[in-house]
């Protein structure tokens, strides 16, 4: 991730900041997302369309020695998740259930091009993109 910033669907979601920003109106306030609910949507983007246990989600959220009730936790951070994309769990458009056993999300994730690199020749570019992926 050259720039810190991937794009999910119509939405694009700054990594460092938590910030997340409508591309269908760009000119509307980006939700700052909470933490366990950026490090969710942080897991559904690295797994790429597969799925995404709950039993990842539990390790990734809370320590070994945490004492919390984690499928209601759970819960919860996909609804704040869905209610920031605008998803619902009835009629998904981002976010997948597979009952019991974790989520995936349903749309493509692009990486853009950080402003830096856009400056370069393409010659330059297409080596900046094989030394990130390598």
């Amino acid at each position: 991730m050259l720039s810190g910033r991937v794009r999910v669907g119509v939405f694009e979601l700054d990594l460092k900041s938590g910030e997340l920003r409508s591309l269908e109106a760009p000119t509307a306030e980006a939700t700052l997302l909470r933490e366990q609910v950026l490090q969710v949507l942080q897991l559904l983007v690295e797994g790429g369309g597969r799925i995404v246990t709950r039993e990842e989600i539990k390790t990734k959220l809370w320590a070994n020695d945490t004492v919390v009730d984690f499928d209601h936790s759970i819960n919860v951070i996909i609804k704040s998740l869905r209610r920031a994309l605008g998803d619902s769990a009835d009629s998904p458009r981002y976010i997948e259930t597979l009952a019991r056993r974790g989520y995936r999300l349903m749309v493509p994730i692009e990486y853009p091009e950080s402003v830096a690199e856009n400056r370069l020749p393409p010659p330059l570019r297409r080596i900046m993109r094989l030394m990130a992926f390598s």
